[in-house]
C-alpha cells in the first residue's frame, strides 16, 4: 500500500462554509481548497485520523466512538448550522491500532467513548469529504501545549500513513480574533495584516525549504518566530501543525493554499 501524505488544513471560522457571508467570497478560496483535498491525496484513505485545534486532554486522548455525533462547538450564528449533519463512521479498531502506537512510543493516552466530533473536524470534511463515507477518528491536543510533545505524538502516528490513513492536522495557521473582528469593522477589502505575511513567511520557510531535521527542530520555539504572537495569541490552533510536521518524517513539505481572509494571510501545507 502506497504512503499517504500528511495534511495541515484550516477549518475557517465555525461553520462558515454553511452559511451567508460578507462580502460572499470570504471562504471561497479556502473552501475551494477544501474540495481538491481528495485529488490531493491521490488515493482513497481507509479512514482519517484528525487533531483538531478545538479538542485539549491532560493525556492524549482518542475517540473510540463507533457512531460519533456532532459537536456544535460555535454560538452565535444562523440556526441552520446547528442542523448540519455528517454521519461519518468512527472506527475502533483504528483507534486501537493508535493507542498500541502511542504506547509504544511511551506516550500515555486513554480513551473517549462518548466525544463527538467538534466543528475543527465536521466542518472542513463535510467539504472534503460531502459523503461522509470515510471513517474518522479524532486524537485530543494536550493541554500543555507543548510543542515538542505534539512533534512527538505526529512521529508516533507516522506508521498509520502506510497502512491506508490519512493523517490530518485541522487548525488556522493564523488565528487572532482581534484582527478578524478588527477587519469586519474596517471593511479593508482583501488587504492582508503585514504581520501575518510575515509570520506565513517565517512558516513557508521552515515547512517548504528547510531540512527535516530543521522542520522539526524549528517549531519547537515557533514563538520567537516573526510575529508569533500576534498570529497565535494562544497556540491551540496551531498545534495540529505538530503532529503533521512529527508524522510527516522525511517527506518534502509544500504550500496548498495561500488565502487571505478577513485581513490575514491563511496557509494550508501537505507532506508526502
Amino acid at each position: 500500500m502506497s504512503r499517504l501524505p500528511t495534511l495541515f488544513i484550516p477549518h475557517g471560522g465555525g461553520p462558515c462554509f454553511f452559511m451567508d457571508w460578507d462580502p460572499p467570497d470570504t471562504w471561497h478560496r479556502m473552501a475551494e481548497y477544501l474540495r481538491r483535498v481528495p485529488d490531493d491525496v491521490g488515493l482513497r484513505p481507509r479512514a482519517l485520523v484528525v487533531i483538531s485545534g478545538h479538542w485539549e486532554e491532560k493525556v492524549v486522548t482518542i475517540q473510540k466512538n463507533p457512531a460519533p455525533p456532532l459537536v456544535y462547538d460555535y454560538c452565535g450564528f444562523p440556526e441552520s448550522t446547528y442542523r448540519i449533519t455528517f454521519p461519518a463512521p468512527g472506527a475502533p479498531e483504528i483507534a486501537t491500532r493508535i493507542s498500541e502506537l502511542l504506547k509504544a512510543a511511551g506516550i500515555e493516552c486513554t480513551y473517549d467513548h462518548s466525544r463527538g466530533l467538534d466543528h475543527g473536524v465536521f466542518i472542513p470534511l463535510k467539504v472534503a469529504y460531502p459523503k461522509a463515507d470515510v471513517p474518522i477518528v479524532q486524537v485530543s491536543l494536550l493541554a500543555s501545549m507543548d510543542p515538542a510533545e505534539h512533534i512527538r505524538l505526529g512521529h508516533a502516528l507516522a506508521p498509520l500513513r502506510d497502512e491506508g490513513i490519512l493523517i490530518v492536522g485541522s487548525g488556522m495557521s493564523y488565528h487572532n480574533m482581534r484582527t478578524f473582528k478588527s477587519h469586519m469593522r474596517s471593511s479593508n477589502g482583501r488587504a492582508p495584516d503585514v504581520r501575518s505575511q510575515r509570520f506565513d513567511d517565517w512558516l513557508e520557510q521552515v515547512l517548504t525549504k528547510t531540512t527535516p531535521n530543521e522542520r522539526v527542530t524549528e517549531p519547537t520555539h515557533w514563538d520567537t518566530a516573526p510575529e508569533a504572537r500576534d498570529a497565535h495569541p494562544r497556540e491551540e490552533h496551531l498545534l495540529p501543525l505538530h503532529v503533521v510536521v512529527g508524522a510527516a518524517g522525511d517527506d518534502p513539505g509544500r504550500r496548498v493554499l495561500k488565502d487571505v481572509v478577513m485581513g490575514a494571510v491563511e496557509s494550508a501545507f501537505q507532506f508526502g
